[in-house]
């Protein structure tokens, strides 16, 4: 077991700077890639203490405001994923996308070391202050990342074991970073991957109760592979048209990740048009049937519905051959 106290930081800091001046560390490896950034980007130290930069409760409140339907929604599954690892001493940290903490969950007992590692609401662990971290790497990747220990950049946070997941808004950019972080040493590599992957689908779930919140008055179809990494979910307004769409939705769909989605039909992204049918007969089939199965079968509602005469209906119901089955 590691003691509870940072590496070398001569050592750690020759360590960094070796990964980075290889040829192709920074091109195979995430962590070097990161370290590479935090040094010539940021231009941050590995042996340097960098202040922690804090966010006063007014700031937050913005910040706060600016999330307000997902906090809205993450509550009960942040609740449900600190009950699985509140055992094993690690925290759990909703953060924006300039990695300022904004809410968390601490055992009482583990407070005292989060405080002082700085992970508590208010504290910015963006890579540009931080460098490499679970939380401001995840930012800049926008993919779920695991920094164990010395594979921070800077030294003073070697004492931590972080697993950051991207949490995407209902226009497929990213919103938010969910984190947990553990200052205990005996923290070992099977134990965390399984956090990991609980830290991963709850954001995945936590994404999906923002999408679903946000397109409430929508039907929501779950498209092919849904819930595999993320959730693959369309929302489709009364017309048939999808009208919004996960990130990972539109992956798969081939839909823009980072524009205005434009309304299409439904049966362009499901793969049903020739169960579906086109063009105007297939529609009005489509309408008519709805019509009817409203109404139960009574023809005479089911015309009224429709703004249209009983033998209106019976005349075209024969033209497009319903109820000849």
């Amino acid at each position: 077991m590691r003691d509870n106290k940072p590496v070398d930081r001569g050592e750690h800091k020759d360590r960094v700077l070796r990964a980075i001046g290889s040829a192709n560390a920074a091109a195979t490896s995430m962590v070097a890639a990161s370290w590479a950034r935090s040094v010539h980007l940021h231009g941050l130290s590995p042996d340097r203490f960098t202040e922690l930069q804090r966010h006063e409760e007014r700031d937050l409140g913005h910040r706060r405001a600016r999330l307000d339907r997902l906090l809205h929604v993450s509550p009960s599954s942040l609740d449900r994923l600190y009950g699985l690892i509140s055992l094993t001493g690690c925290g759990l940290f909703l953060c924006d996308t300039e990695g300022v903490i904004l809410e968390q969950r601490r055992g009482a007992g583990d407070e005292s070391d989060f405080d002082k590692a700085g992970l508590t609401t208010g504290a910015d662990w963006s890579e540009k202050h931080q460098g490499t971290n679970g939380i401001g790497t995840c930012i800049v990747e926008s993919r779920p990342v695991s920094i164990h220990f010395d594979q921070h950049f800077s030294s003073s946070n070697t004492v931590m074991s972080c697993m950051g997941a991207p949490i995407f808004g209902t226009d497929g950019e990213l919103t938010a970073v969910l984190d947990v972080s553990s200052c205990r040493q005996d923290l070992d590599k099977s134990m965390a991957s399984l956090i990991s992957n609980a830290v991963g689908e709850t954001a995945g779930q936590i994404e999906a109760d923002h999408f679903c919140d946000r397109f409430a008055a929508m039907r929501i179809l779950r498209g092919q592979g849904d819930r595999q990494r993320a959730p693959v979910l369309l929302a489709v307004d009364k017309d048939d048209l999808v009208v919004g769409a996960t990130r990972a939705a539109r992956k798969a769909y081939g839909l823009p990740v980072n524009a205005k989605l434009a309304p299409k039909p439904a049966s362009d992204f499901l793969g049903d048009t020739e169960a579906r049918g086109v063009g105007f007969d297939s529609a009005e089939r489509r309408e008519l049937s709805r019509a009817i199965a409203r109404a139960n079968g009574n023809m005479t509602a089911a015309a009224k519905s429709l703004n249209i005469s009983r033998a209106t209906l019976y005349r075209r119901m024969q033209k497009l051959g319903i109820g000849d089955n």
